[in-house]
């Protein structure tokens, strides 16, 4: 016989549906719910996608920090005996599979993840909506009324955020690249000195998005990514490697560096710029005795006339991937390597 909790619950009528709004204990939420997959189960209600397992980990580490939930996980119960609501009470019956989950699994598994590691996180109180035995397409009604109206907090906003949120919810290596994109764009001696564009700040046209620089730097950063396997670890000496080589690139360009015909004040220069630096241009430098990232070594490995400057309309119009692939063929036309062997760093 399944267990019976009580919880204060408020109900709801919404266009001809009811639902109860409650709190549960996040161990009972997770005892209760499931996913029921589109194309995978043929149950009525089966609405949901597959669950990205890649998320998993910083699901878990976001709910083990004391992560905030204060949007309602959405339930359908489907089996067992109902919930039966009487007088501000909803006597809720803990059984397993008893409601599908409509929106929230990502949540939901975070949670169940971290309390398999510590049990503490049970007694957290979620949020919890719950509709009694929708059919398919009552389930698809709410799941696109939840997920398509909403937009998406602007990623420029969210790495911006990274630089005061609390340890245990940001990104460590998106937090290391926007360290470095933050410094390109304060910096006076930077070549993107105020060029990384904030969120809320008026519209302009040039400039690189703070969420393209994060997405570009990012692989350079990571675990594993081109720092580490070169042993630059350090802040500085990052900043410093990526400074120098678009300030080359910068004097290659002399005062029509800020000229909006500059390939490189724009998204896909950038981006092309650090897939060039991190394919081409780090393994050279690290080749060297001492290991060189100065200005002066990297100018002499960039033949980069006048006349066979990037500009911005040879890649006006071309779409995706192309137009920073585009840049990097470029700078690779213009690379001119010299190799010997390596021990130390110059900057």
């Amino acid at each position: 016989m399944a267990n019976i909790i009580e919880v204060p619950a408020i109900q709801v009528d919404q266009w001809n549906r009811e639902f109860f709004l409650t709190v549960l204990k996040a161990r009972d939420l997770v005892g209760i719910s499931y996913v029921a997959i589109r194309g995978q189960s043929d149950e009525e209600g089966a609405v949901q996608r597959i669950f990205n397992r890649e998320r998993l980990a910083s699901l878990r580490r976001y709910a083990l920090h004391k992560g905030a939930y204060p949007s309602s996980i959405v339930l359908n119960w489907t089996a067992g005996a109902a919930p039966v609501f009487d007088e501000g009470l909803l006597s809720v019956p803990v059984e397993s599979r008893s409601a599908q989950i409509i929106d929230g699994q990502h949540r939901v598994e975070g949670l169940r993840a971290a309390i398999e590691e510590s049990n503490h996180i049970g007694d957290t109180e979620i949020p919890v909506s719950i509709y009694m035995n929708l059919d398919t397409r009552e389930c698809a009604d709410l799941f696109l009324s939840i997920n398509t109206e909403q937009k998406p907090v602007p990623r420029s906003l969210v790495f911006d955020l990274y630089g005061i949120a609390s340890e245990g919810f940001v990104d460590p290596a998106a937090v290391r690249a926007r360290d470095i994109a933050m410094h390109l764009n304060d910096s006076e001696g930077s070549p993107y000195f105020k060029n990384i564009k904030l969120p809320n700040q008026p519209i302009r046209k040039g400039g690189v998005a703070l969420s393209t620089a994060v997405a570009a730097l990012k692989p350079l950063v990571e675990s594993k990514g081109i720092f580490e396997q070169i042993d630059a670890s350090e802040l500085e000496v990052q900043k410093k490697i990526v400074e120098n080589f678009f300030v080359v690139l910068r004097e290659k360009y002399g005062d029509r560096w800020e000229d909006k015909s500059n390939a490189f004040m724009f998204a896909a220069g950038f981006t092309g710029g650090i897939d060039f630096l991190k394919l081409k241009l780090i393994p050279i430098c690290n080749n060297m005795s001492p290991k060189d990232f100065s200005i002066g070594f990297i100018s002499t490995l960039i033949d980069l006339p006048k006349e066979s400057l990037v500009r911005q309309d040879e890649i006006k119009g071309v779409g995706g991937k192309d137009a920073p692939k585009r840049v990097f063929d470029r700078l690779v036309d213009a690379f001119k390597p010299q190799q010997q062997i390596s021990t130390s760093f110059k900057l």
